[in-house]
């Protein structure tokens, strides 16, 4: 094993190697890094850790490995910034999931975004709605980007004196053509109910439908397979 000033001296010098990598590569805030950038980040951490606790291994070995995978992340980034073509091969484009208010089904299986997981990123932009959403684009650092309908406002402040059934609440009632039987639970509704709603709109079948959002007092919004 080795001793204590040994492994503080490694730490020390694989911290500085680390620290000066990331300002000759120009990073800034962890949230934009791609996919690409945050696998290159673990793999240098665990380049560091392991060769701190290695017998055989010292600074040498460090600073070779440091140096090695940094020049390999810099000729990255240089082909991004001079051959346009290497971008959406090393760190993907954007994604456009919502187009004019409909839900892109071949763009979220390829990006692997179920509409789950779409809600809850939309949640995160103070979209409760759907069908408030003109376009919605998945970023290629996983974030999504929100343009609102024009009649969709975001409240500046909180209204005290807001009625709850003014609140724009919505439950999603299909999802990928399955019935989302709590929801409806939720909102005093059965099946049938849903079916008959369905078929106002001429859809014969739920399987038929990718989503189905219900909010109180408008018509259901329906978006077909």
């Amino acid at each position: 094993m080795e001793d204590a000033s040994s492994i503080l001296i490694e730490t020390l010098f694989g911290f500085f190697l680390l620290f000066l990598l990331t300002k000759v590569l120009g990073k800034s805030q962890i949230r934009q890094l791609t996919a690409f950038d945050f696998i290159s980040a673990l793999i240098l951490g665990e380049l560091v850790g392991n060769a701190l606790y290695d017998d055989e291994v010292g600074l040498f070995h460090i600073g070779f490995a440091i140096l090695l995978w940094g020049t390999l992340l810099y000729v990255t980034e240089i082909a991004t910034q001079k051959f346009k073509r290497t971008r959406s091969l090393l760190e993907g484009r954007p994604s456009i999931v919502i187009h004019k208010g409909k839900l892109q089904r071949e763009v979220m299986a390829k990006s692997k975004l179920d509409v789950n997981q779409l809600l809850s990123m939309l949640r995160s932009k103070d979209v409760f709605s759907i069908r408030d959403v003109d376009y919605a684009v998945l970023e290629t650092d996983g974030t999504v980007s929100v343009l609102k309908k024009s009649h969709s406002q975001t409240p500046t402040r909180l209204d005290l004196n807001l009625n709850p059934e003014d609140v724009r609440l919505s439950f999603a009632l299909i999802n990928d053509g399955e019935i989302i039987k709590d929801n409806l639970k939720e909102i005093k509704q059965d099946q049938a109910w849903l079916e008959n709603e369905l078929q106002r709109q001429n859809i014969n079948s739920y399987k038929d439908v990718f989503y189905a959002e219900y909010i109180q007092g408008e018509t259901l919004f329906v978006q077909t397979i």
